[in-house]
């Protein structure tokens, strides 16, 4: 079921579906514990769960290697764009934070914006940080901590 709504006169906003509660609670639980304990076992739940974007995130934030953390961004991006195309998006509207099952694609778009800019990839840093605030234009006044 498509989670597109439009609304006369207004930019239409993409709902991505939300992630299953028990991978969310064992990424939540990854992210909190140390590295040597939850990538392998994040990396087994990405095996199960290959779509889903959350635990590309979680991956990405557990990672000790900086390009390693990027891959698993990138991939995380890529999954989400996958699913906004899935449930309806046409490569325009919002995507906002509001919404839980939006969160990891913002996340992994904020990530890869952070990591470019770190790596000196100044154009993909600006690129992502753009399409960013068009999909969340109150970015910068959240207060986003990872899901």
């Amino acid at each position: 079921m498509s989670q597109v709504s439009f609304n006369k006169g207004k930019i239409p906003e993409t709902i991505l579906p939300l992630e299953p509660v028990y991978l969310v609670d064992q990424i939540r639980q990854a992210v909190r514990s140390p590295l040597s304990v939850t990538k392998p076992d994040l990396l087994i739940a990405a095996s199960g769960n290959p779509e889903s974007i959350a635990v590309w995130c979680g991956l990405g934030l557990v990672s000790a290697e900086l390009m390693e953390s990027y891959a698993y961004f990138r991939l995380a991006y890529h999954r989400g764009l996958d699913s906004l195309r899935k449930n309806g998006w046409r490569g325009s509207g919002f995507v906002r934070w509001e919404h839980d099952g939006n969160r990891y694609f913002l996340t992994a778009l904020n990530k890869l914006a952070e990591i470019s800019l770190r790596i000196d990839d100044i154009v993909e840093a600006d690129r992502c940080a753009l399409f960013l605030r068009q999909l969340e234009p109150n970015w910068d006044k959240l207060q986003t901590e990872f899901p």
